[in-house]
C-alpha cells in the first residue's frame, strides 16, 4: 500500500473531514507544518515594517495562514477541500478563504500579491486524478496564472514532496517556462527525515540570490536545530491557549468591525468535552 496520499485519489476525497481534524489535534502534523511555514517565509524575506499580502496556496486548515498573520502580514487562503476550509473557518483565521483547484490556475487580477507559499500541496499536480486531468497543463496553468497573479520582484516559496526527481525536474521547468526564474534549495540534504525541497521562485526585478540551504555544514545545521527547537517549544502549545486567545482578540480589536468578547478571568479555560 502507498504511503503517498496523492496516490489514493483526488485531493478534494482525500482530506475529508476526519483528515482535516488531525491538522487541529495533531500535535506531529502542527509542529511540521509550522516549522515548514516558518522556512518558507523566511526564505521569502519580507519587509518586517512593511505589512504584505500573500497567496497561501493549499492552505488548509489555516495553520500556515496563522503563522503569517502573527509575523504581521495579510493573506489569501485558496484549497481544494471544503472540508480542511471548514475547519480553518471554524478556527476563525484572520485570511481570506477560498474553494478552488490549483490546477485550474489562480483566480486573481495581476500584480496583486507582494508573495505566495504552499506547504505540501504542490506535489498534487504530478498525478491525473482523472481522464481529463493532464499534469503538465494543470502545472503550466497554477504557474503562469500565479506569476501573472504576482508584482514585479515578489517571490513565491512552494515547500513540495516529489515523489521522485523526474517530478521535481517537470515542476520546475513548467516554473521557469512561464517566466518565473530561480531554483531549487534542498535543506538537509544528507538526512531522510529532516530533508526539505523549496522551491523558490523570483518575478523578476531587481537581481536577486538564492537562499543558503540549511545544514550544508555543522554550523548552520546546529543554529537551525537550536531555532528549531526554540520556535516549537514556542508554539507547542499556542494553539488556543490564553495567550493565543487574547493575541487573537486583541488583532481583532485594532481591526475594527467586529464583536469581541471582553477578557475575563475565565479566558481560555478548557471546558470538559473541549479540544
Amino acid at each position: 500500500m502507498s504511503h503517498r496520499p496523492e496516490h489514493t485519489g483526488p485531493a478534494e476525497l482525500y482530506y475529508n473531514s476526519v483528515e482535516a481534524r488531525k491538522y487541529t489535534q495533531n500535535g506531529r502534523i502542527i509542529e511540521v507544518q509550522l516549522t515548514m511555514t516558518q522556512r518558507a517565509v523566511e526564505i521569502l524575506n519580507l519587509p518586517a515594517d512593511c505589512p504584505q499580502l500573500l497567496l497561501d496556496i493549499g492552505c488548509g486548515s489555516g495553520l500556515s495562514g496563522e503563522y503569517i498573520t502573527e509575523q504581521g502580514h495579510h493573506w489569501v487562503g485558496l484549497d481544494i477541500s471544503q472540508a480542511m476550509l471548514d475547519v480553518a473557518r471554524e478556527r476563525e483565521v484572520d485570511g481570506d478563504l477560498l474553494l478552488g483547484d490549483m490546477g485550474q490556475g489562480v483566480p486573481f487580477r495581476p500584480g496583486v500579491f507582494d508573495g505566495a507559499i504552499s506547504i505540501s500541496a504542490v506535489q498534487w499536480l504530478c498525478n491525473a486524478d482523472t481522464k481529463q486531468h493532464n499534469p503538465v497543463k494543470r502545472m503550466y496553468t497554477l504557474f503562469s496564472t500565479l506569476y501573472s497573479a504576482l508584482r514585479r520582484g515578489a517571490k513565491a516559496v512552494l515547500q513540495v514532496y516529489p515523489e521522485n526527481s523526474e517530478q521535481m525536474e517537470l515542476l520546475t521547468f513548467q516554473a521557469t517556462k512561464v517566466g518565473f526564474t530561480g531554483g531549487l534549495v534542498i535543506d538537509f540534504p544528507h538526512s531522510s527525515k529532516a530533508k526539505k525541497l523549496y522551491l523558490c521562485l523570483f518575478t523578476g526585478g531587481a537581481p536577486v540570490h538564492m537562499p543558503v540551504p540549511l545544514g550544508i555544514d555543522n554550523t548552520l545545521q546546529a543554529a537551525y536545530t537550536q531555532k528549531k527547537q526554540l520556535t516549537s517549544s514556542g508554539h507547542k502549545n499556542l494553539f488556543k491557549s490564553k495567550s493565543w486567545i487574547l493575541a487573537k482578540k486583541e488583532r481583532r480589536r485594532k481591526q475594527g468591525g467586529r464583536t469581541v468578547r471582553p477578557d475575563t478571568k475565565y479566558t481560555g479555560r478548557r471546558r470538559k468535552g473541549k479540544f
